[in-house]
C-alpha cells in the first residue's frame, strides 16, 4: 500500500424538505443545480438537506453538494469544482500540449456519468424505505432511528483522508478503493435482496425489524459514501484540465438520474395501485417489482460495471501534487483541527449547527404525515419530478444576489419565510383528510401541494446558496478544499441532527386515549395493545406533529432574532480571521 497526499472533501447538501426523504439526504450537483432528493414529500433534502446536502469526497479541489431529486437529497447536494493549478509545461522541444475537446474524452465523460448514476441508486433506495415503513405503520421513534442511515454522507470527511492517502500504486490511486467498494456494494445488494422482505415485515401482523434495517442500510450508505469519495477524486484526474468542468455536470446529472431510478421509479413500480392503473390490463395484488427484485438487479449491474472498469479503464498516473494537498493522513486531521479552533470558524460552526432547528418538523415529518393521512407514497415521489427544472434554475437566479461581499444577508432575509412554511405545511396535513374522497384526492389538492413545495424551494435554495457562497468567500485559498469540506460537513450535520430529533419527538408529544374500553390508556405500545384487546381503539386527541411544528417555528424565530445578527456580523470579520496558521 502507498501513502499519498491526503485531502478530504464533503458536500454541503440542501436541507431535506418535505418532498425529500433521503438525504439528499442527500445527492450532490453543480452549485448551479443543487440536489433535493425527493423521496416523496418525506425527509430530505436537506439528499438530499439533502445530504445530496447533493448531497457530500476526497479531492481538495472539489466542493460537493446534493443533486436534485435525490440529491439530497442527496441528499442530498451541489458540486462546484475549484480547478487545479495548471500542470507543468512539457519540455520545450516537445512544445505545449494541444487542448483536447470534449469528444476526445467522451468515453471518460460517459464512464463518470455511469459511476454517478450508480452512486445515486443507493441514495434513492434508502430514501424510499421511510415511506415503505410509514405505509406499514412504523412509529415515528422507529423512523427517527432509521434516519441515522442518512448520516454517512455527512460524516465521510472522517475517513476521506484515508481513502485519499492509502492506495496500491500499480492498480491506481482511485481504483484501489473504487473497485473493491463497488464489488462489496454489488454483493451486499444481492445478499440483502434475499433478506429485505423479511426485514420489512409482511404488513399483516409481523412488523418491520427497524434495528436490523437501520444497521443494514447504514452500512449500505457507508459503502456508497466511500465510493463517492473515490469517484469524486478520480473525476478531477480522469479528464483533462480543459474538460474538468464536465465532472460537475456528470455529478449533477448522474446522481439525479440514479436517485430517480432508486426512488421515484422504484416506488412507482412497487405500488400495486399505480401499476394496475397505468401499466396493466389485468389488476394484480403486487407491483411489477419488489424491493428484493430491485436490489438483486442493481447488485448485478454493480458487479458487471465494476469488472469492466477494473479491466478496461486505466488511471492517469502523470499527476503532480498541488500545494493544497498535505503530506499524509495525520497532517490532514491536524489541519482540520487547526481550522475549527479558530474563533471565527468555531462561532460559524456553532451557529450553523443550530440554525435549522426551526425547519426540522416541516422538513423531516410532513411527508410521512401525508402518507399517514392516505396520500399514496408513489404520488408524492412523482410530484417532485416537475420540480427538477425549478431546482436547477433557482440557484442560478439566487446566485446573483449572493455573489457580493455579504451573501449571508440573503440567508437572513429568507429564513423567516421558510419558518412560516412550517405552519403552512402543518395546515396542509390538517387539510388532507378533509379533501380525501373514495377515489383518492382531487387534482386541485395535488396542485396546492406542488405550489407549496415550489414556493418552499425558493426559501430553501436562497439559504443554501447563501451558505455555499459564504463558505467559498472565507475559505483559505491555500487549503480551500479541506477548508470548504469542513464547513460543508458542519452545514450538513446542522440539518441531520434536528431531523432525527424531530422524528423522535413526535410520538412522545402525541396524546391518545382509549375509546370503547373503560379504564384503558394508549400512552405506550403495550397499553395500546391492551386497549385493543379490551375491545377499544386508540384515538389521537393531540397530534405531536402540530405541537412540534409550533415549537419549531417559535425556536426558529428566536434563533433569527438572537443569533441571526451574529451570523451576519461574521461577514465583517477580516480575512485574517479566517486564515489558518500553518507550519511546514
Amino acid at each position: 500500500m502507498r501513502r499519498g497526499h491526503a485531502a478530504g472533501r464533503g458536500g454541503a447538501r440542501p436541507a431535506r424538505d418535505f418532498l425529500s426523504v433521503g438525504v439528499r439526504r442527500r445527492r450532490r450537483q453543480h452549485l448551479g443545480a443543487p440536489r433535493s432528493a425527493p423521496a416523496g414529500l418525506g425527509r430530505a433534502m436537506s439528499a438530499k438537506q439533502g445530504g445530496r446536502q447533493r448531497r457530500p469526497g476526497s479531492h481538495p479541489h472539489c466542493l460537493e453538494a446534493p443533486a436534485p431529486l435525490g440529491a439530497g437529497l442527496a441528499g442530498g447536494e451541489a458540486e462546484a469544482l475549484l480547478l487545479p493549478p495548471p500542470p507543468p509545461l512539457p519540455p520545450p522541444e516537445l512544445g505545449p500540449a494541444a487542448p483536447r475537446g470534449c469528444r476526445a474524452e467522451l468515453g471518460s465523460v460517459l464512464l463518470l456519468l455511469a459511476l454517478y448514476v450508480l452512486q445515486g441508486v443507493p441514495l434513492g433506495l434508502a430514501g424510499s424505505v421511510p415511506l415503505i415503513l410509514q405505509s406499514r405503520s412504523a412509529s415515528y421513534t422507529e423512523q427517527a432511528f432509521f434516519s441515522l442511515v442518512f448520516w454517512p454522507f455527512s460524516l465521510k470527511l472522517l475517513w476521506a483522508p484515508l481513502v485519499d492517502a492509502v492506495y496500491v500504486r500499480r492498480f491506481g490511486r482511485r481504483k484501489s478503493w473504487l473497485v473493491p467498494t463497488q464489488y462489496v456494494l454489488g454483493l451486499f445488494m444481492i445478499g440483502l435482496s434475499r433478506r429485505v422482505d423479511a426485514l420489512l415485515g409482511d404488513g399483516q401482523g409481523r412488523g418491520p425489524d427497524v434495528v436490523a434495517l437501520t444497521a443494514t442500510f447504514f452500512l449500505f450508505e457507508f459503502l456508497a459514501a466511500t465510493q463517492d469519495i473515490a469517484v469524486d477524486g478520480w473525476a478531477l484526474t480522469m479528464l483533462s484540465r480543459e474538460n474538468v468542468g464536465y465532472a460537475s455536470t456528470c455529478n449533477s446529472v448522474g446522481q439525479t438520474a440514479g436517485y430517480f431510478l432508486g426512488n421515484v421509479l422504484f416506488l412507482a413500480l412497487e405500488s400495486p395501485s399505480f401499476c394496475n392503473k397505468y401499466l396493466r390490463f389485468q389488476p394484480q395484488p403486487r407491483g411489477i417489482v419488489t424491493l428484493s427484485d430491485f436490489l438483486f438487479f442493481w447488485g448485478a449491474v454493480f458487479l458487471v460495471t465494476t469488472t469492466l472498469v477494473a479491466l478496461l479503464k486505466k488511471e492517469n498516473k502523470e499527476l503532480t501534487p498541488t500545494k493544497e494537498e498535505t503530506k499524509g493522513i495525520t497532517d490532514t486531521y491536524k489541519l482540520l483541527f487547526s481550522i475549527i479552533k479558530m474563533p471565527a470558524v468555531l462561532t460559524f460552526c456553532l451557529l450553523i449547527l443550530t440554525a435549522k432547528v426551526g425547519f426540522s418538523a416541516a422538513d423531516a415529518v410532513t411527508g410521512l404525515k401525508l402518507v399517514e393521512e392516505g396520500v399514496p407514497k408513489e404520488h408524492l415521489a412523482l410530484l417532485a419530478v416537475p420540480m427538477v427544472p425549478v431546482q436547477i434554475i433557482l440557484p442560478l437566479i439566487i446566485s446573483k444576489y449572493t455573489a457580493g461581499p455579504q451573501p449571508l444577508n440573503t440567508f437572513y432575509k429568507a429564513m423567516p419565510f421558510r419558518l412560516l412554511f412550517g405552519l403552512e405545511f402543518a395546515f396542509l396535513v390538517w387539510w388532507t383528510p378533509k379533501v380525501k374522497h373514495e377515489g383518492g384526492f382531487p387534482v386541485y389538492y395535488y396542485v396546492v401541494v406542488l405550489l407549496s413545495y415550489a414556493l418552499h424551494q425558493v426559501t430553501l435554495y436562497s439559504m443554501y446558496v447563501a451558505i455555499m457562497a459564504f463558505n467559498a468567500k472565507v475559505s483559505d485559498p491555500l487549503i480551500g478544499g479541506t477548508y470548504m469540506t469542513l464547513l460543508n460537513t458542519v452545514s450538513n450535520l446542522g440539518g441531520n441532527w434536528p431531523s432525527t430529533v424531530a422524528l423522535w419527538l413526535v410520538d412522545p408529544l402525541t396524546v391518545k386515549e382509549c375509546a370503547g374500553a373503560q379504564g384503558q390508556a394508549c400512552g405506550t405500545p403495550a397499553a395500546a395493545e391492551l386497549c385493543t384487546k379490551a375491545g377499544g381503539s386508540c384515538v389521537t386527541t393531540l397530534d405531536g406533529y402540530y405541537v412540534e411544528s409550533v415549537i419549531c417555528v417559535i425556536l426558529g424565530f428566536a434563533w433569527w432574532f438572537l443569533f441571526g445578527p451574529k451570523l451576519k456580523k461574521l461577514q465583517d470579520e477580516g480575512q485574517s480571521s479566517w486564515k489558518c496558521k500553518r507550519t511546514n
